[in-house]
């Protein structure tokens, strides 16, 4: 959502609700609830930084500045270089003075980079600047001065070598260092996600027509994920089992690195009763047989009413179940159960016999 949007939305909210409220007091009716956001808090909310740096707050920090606040807050979890740790993803890397001069990454086009780091993806400053700002560091996000932020994308910028080191970025140069970033041409806005029809009228984008075809291929479909570990053998528990460390939510789960992964836990055996409607269940035999109800053939429990008392009742359905037939019931036939095995043809007449009790 773009800085404009946002800030009309906030404004909107707020005189909407003020406006409501006002009119509630007006009645009497909520006497005490809610109030107008006041300019203060709305400007403390609309923190985003566009690409054409509007939204931008003043300041000003250098490269030995940012490296102090990084080394204090950010290499922890980042490395004291970008280039992360066992956890994280390298922030820096994979880019050369060319791709400087030209403002495409080449390594993501001719896909030959082992890992895509941050500095390689990311198009403009206003992205660094934005998200370490409102993101960072994660155990106090919205924690750093705006110089310290500045001073954390200037040092960023020298690890890639797109500024010297004595480079201070501040509010005035940012265009500066924009137009010597690795990937700055490498934003694509000839797809569906860019707004329609300003971006067709200004000649950029497609309209708003997807770029998708909207057909599933579910061909070549992977059978089995494994979750791999991009550290070498030695060092992947290091820090601990990685797989303990992740959130209990989301699709990532991290690799086992314990050494002794657990043995899957065992099924807990089934009750006689449960066996034999699986048994049955597992057959077809459901479809055409409700244990307390007519379906195309008879109920379980009338087939047990049928056949109560009688001292040849289990061999004698063991054998129609096997063989298949009809009239006794009407006349649907019931097809032969060739494939049941002897024992588990005795035990579903047993339970059937039994009363057909799910559990």
């Amino acid at each position: 959502m773009s800085r404009f949007s946002k800030a009309t939305l906030a404004a909107a909210l707020a005189i909407g609700l003020a406006g409501g409220v006002t009119g509630a007091l007006a009645d009497g009716k909520y006497s005490g609830v809610g109030r107008a956001a006041t300019p203060a808090e709305i400007h403390a909310w609309d923190i985003d930084v566009r690409p054409d740096f509007k939204g931008l707050r003043p300041g000003r920090g250098s490269v030995a500045q940012g490296e102090e606040v990084w080394e204090a807050k950010c290499a922890s979890c980042h490395g004291s270089f970008g280039e992360s740790n066992e956890v994280h993803t390298p922030l820096i890397g994979g880019t050369t003075k060319d791709d400087i001069k030209t403002g495409r990454v080449a390594s993501l086009a001719k896909g030959d980079a082992p890992q895509r780091t941050a500095i390689m993806k990311v198009a403009t400053v206003s992205t660094l600047f934005d998200y370490i700002n409102r993101a960072m560091p994660l155990t106090a996000p919205k924690s750093l001065s705006n110089d310290e932020v500045y001073g954390l994308v200037a040092y960023l910028l020298n690890q890639a070598e797109v500024v010297p080191a004595d480079f201070t970025l501040s509010d005035k140069n940012i265009a500066e260092a924009q137009a010597r970033m690795p990937n700055r041409n490498g934003m694509n806005t000839d797809h569906g996600m860019w707004p329609g029809a300003s971006a067709a009228r200004d000649g950029i984008g497609n309209g708003g027509k997807p770029d998708v075809k909207n057909t599933a291929c579910m061909s070549h479909c992977k059978t089995e994920v494994k979750i791999a570990s991009l550290l070498p053998v030695y060092a992947e528990a290091a820090h601990g089992n990685i797989a303990e460390q992740n959130r209990p939510v989301g699709p990532v789960r991290g690799k086992d690195t314990s050494g002794k992964a657990a043995a899957p836990a065992a099924a807990a055996p089934l009750s006689e009763n449960a066996a034999a409607t699986k048994l049955a269940a597992d057959n077809g035999c459901m479809a055409c047989h409700g244990t307390a109800n007519k379906i195309v053939g008879p109920g379980y429990n009338e087939v047990a009413a049928k056949y109560k008392g009688q001292a040849d009742a289990e061999s004698k359905l063991v054998a129609k179940l096997k063989a298949g037939g009809q009239g006794v019931w009407g006349a649907i036939p019931m097809p032969a159960q060739t494939q049941l095995k002897d024992e588990d043809a005795r035990r579903l007449v047993k339970w059937i016999l039994s009363g057909a009790k799910a559990q």
